[in-house]
């Protein structure tokens, strides 16, 4: 029998709300799961050990990217797999895994689709599930604050990128396994996990979630001007022919900038840091997916 726990940011929704989702549960005949709610995604990490303490070996996280990343980066347990009610903002992580915004069709796919192994990234010691970065997607992110986003929604990381794309670039060393891949002035460190990022920008066309690599991006865009022919490229899905960004892919990615920037993984921005180090974790998780799709 499966032990179904529900993880829920209660300042997130889609449809009817959690009432809806506990409706859609009993009908299932999930009458009884474990339930816990949180106000800030932050706070979600004790509640998931608590729920595999507990016995669950199916855990519903209900909200955005960064929830499911606390979500993801408290579960240290393969065996436990993760279903996606996507109730935040951008829902990069469950617009790739096929997951609808759609509650009824959410819970289906978590009850009934297949279970994927999925790789995981790690940058600074917290897990990450589509990307992370240092420099110009860190300040958009920031300065996407959550009243912001409530506002405008995906908008608000136009506005917020438009207005950062005048950020000097920084002497930055890239050492991607063990060998300096890149070593210049930078303004944007991008590594992926998924090919699609902030905003719904194919930035990584090569990027799997099987293949045990992450996808390393650097941008040395300057001016307004620049960042326009860089983000055109990303909109027609071929950045790697811009002569502004390099790719690479990796297993063990480490960064060094001149100076402090923020970073970011999964959409929530972290302290200002010089010093990035990311692994790739393969088949670290496992996710529910559509059956007639995987990962």
């Amino acid at each position: 029998m499966t032990t179904v726990a529900v993880v829920a940011h209660t300042g997130k929704t889609i449809g009817g709300g959690l009432d809806q989702l506990r409706a859609v549960l009993a009908h299932a005949g999930v009458d009884t799961p474990l339930w816990y709610e949180v106000p800030k995604s932050k706070k979600a990490p004790p509640k998931v050990e608590e729920a595999v303490d507990e016995g669950a070996d199916l855990l519903l996280v209900w909200g955005g990217d960064g929830m499911v990343q606390r979500c993801v980066d408290a579960l240290r347990d393969p065996e436990v797999a993760v279903g996606i009610i996507p109730a935040g903002t951008a829902n990069l992580l469950a617009t790739h895994l096929g997951i609808p915004q759609d509650i009824e069709a959410a819970v289906d796919i978590a009850l009934h689709g297949e279970r994927t192994a999925f790789d995981l990234g790690e940058i600074n010691g917290e897990r990450f599930g589509v990307m992370a970065g240092a420099g110009f997607d860190a300040r958009m992110i920031r300065d996407a604050d959550k009243k912001l986003k409530s506002k405008a929604g995906k908008a608000a990381y136009v506005w917020t990128g438009a207005r950062n794309m005048g950020s000097a670039p920084l002497p930055t060393t890239v050492k991607v396994d063990g060998a300096t891949w890149f070593e210049g002035d930078a303004s944007c460190v991008l590594i992926g996990n998924v090919g699609t990022v902030i905003g719904g920008l194919p930035a990584f066309p090569d990027a799997a979630t099987d293949d045990g690599v992450l996808e390393v991006g650097v941008v040395t865009a300057e001016s307004r001007t620049e960042w326009a022919r860089v983000l055109g490229r990303l909109a027609t899905g071929s950045p790697e022919r811009s002569p502004l960004t390099r790719m690479t892919a990796g297993r063990k990615i480490r960064v060094h900038m001149d100076s402090k920037v923020p970073y970011e993984l999964d959409g929530g921005d972290r302290s200002k840091t010089k010093r990035l180090k990311v692994d790739a974790l393969p088949a670290a998780l496992t996710v529910c997916t559509p059956q007639e799709a995987s990962a």
